[in-house]
């Protein structure tokens, strides 16, 4: 579609093209002559020479089809299309600005950054997320603890940590993301074979995975020992890892949160068995308004509420009945 300024002459044919050929050191050309209103004073404003703004300024003209001065020997006068122009070479000026900040702004972010997180989450979520952040911030150079136990940020152990117990004490910024959902899983096997004894509320013949004595006060740990109603789990484990591929392995029923069993292929056999966990952002106060706390801060906080539905429950198709 073909514009046109209020002279009635053409500008361009689509808008493309201009794009495609515009210079931005032209539009700067531009901007100074009219400005200053002579050569002179324009390319010293530049710091380039007068026949280097001139041919800077005849090439724009040649680009647009149209003519941005009037020339006259006391200086530079803009055409009414020069004048229609103007505001939009000076946002293109603002938007460059801007551009460069941004830029400088970015690259000014850089050191170490110690994120605690749980294993789950930084194998499954946050590492396949990072490249694109790495992309973005290259300087800044990030070490993941998955030892969440251990790390303790008033003492400055990581310097930000996603957690699923609020903390109730400390010089600490907190914020809820999320929640992380909970189901009981089985193989496909074994979902079939348990079919032809058990109900969803039925468990007195199936066998469960559970969590090795060290974690036996984790909830998941204590609604399976409800469930079991006295007897012994079929196996004991200390990481999810290991649940998840003792799961897949039809060794039994297992607690696990519905973002990764789904992901691992395991059928869900009860979604809704009250264990859920709230997950918290929570940075050392001190830190809060550091630029790399707060680009990783929002890069983290972006990501799990991206991915607040599959945290929070199974897909419908993996839900059997």
């Amino acid at each position: 579609m073909e514009n046109t300024s209020k002279t009635g002459k053409r500008i361009s044919e689509n808008g493309n093209e201009i794009l495609r050929d515009l210079v931005w050191d032209d539009t700067k050309a531009f901007l100074a002559v009219a400005r200053t209103g002579t050569l002179s004073a324009a390319a010293h404003r530049l710091s380039i020479g007068v026949a280097t703004l001139s041919r800077k300024i005849d090439r724009l003209e040649e680009m647009l089809k149209i003519p941005l001065f009037i020339r006259h020997q006391s200086g530079y006068q803009l055409t009414e299309d020069g004048r229609d122009l103007l505001a939009k070479a000076e946002a293109l000026e603002a938007a460059a600005t801007a551009f460069a900040s941004g830029a400088k702004a970015q690259a000014g972010i850089s050191g170490k950054l110690r994120l605690a997180t749980a294993e789950n989450l930084a194998t499954h979520l946050i590492l396949p997320a990072l490249p694109e952040f790495r992309a973005n911030y290259p300087e800044l150079h990030i070490e993941i603890l998955t030892d969440v136990s251990s790390v303790n940020l008033h003492r400055r152990d990581a310097d930000l940590a996603i957690r699923m117990v609020k903390p109730e004490s400390g010089n600490v910024t907190l914020r809820r993301l999320g929640t992380l959902g909970f189901g009981l899983y089985a193989s496909k096997d074994y979902a079939l074979k348990r079919a032809k004894w058990a109900d969803q509320e039925n468990y007195e013949q199936d066998d469960f995975i559970s969590w090795c004595e060290a974690l036996s006060h984790l909830v998941n740990a204590k609604w399976i020992e409800r469930a079991l109603k006295g007897r012994q789990p079929a196996v004991l484990t200390s990481s999810l890892a290991t649940q998840v591929a003792a799961t897949q392995a039809g060794l039994g029923l297992a607690v696990l949160p519905h973002f990764l069993a789904s992901d691992a292929g395991l059928v869900c056999v009860n979604a809704d068995i009250g264990v859920e966990q709230p997950i918290y952002l929570v940075m050392h106060s001190d830190l809060a308004h550091s630029p790399r706390m707060r680009v990783m801060a929002d890069f983290l906080a972006d990501l799990i509420i991206q991915n607040r539905s599959k945290l929070s429950g199974p897909p419908q198709q993996a839900t059997s009945s």
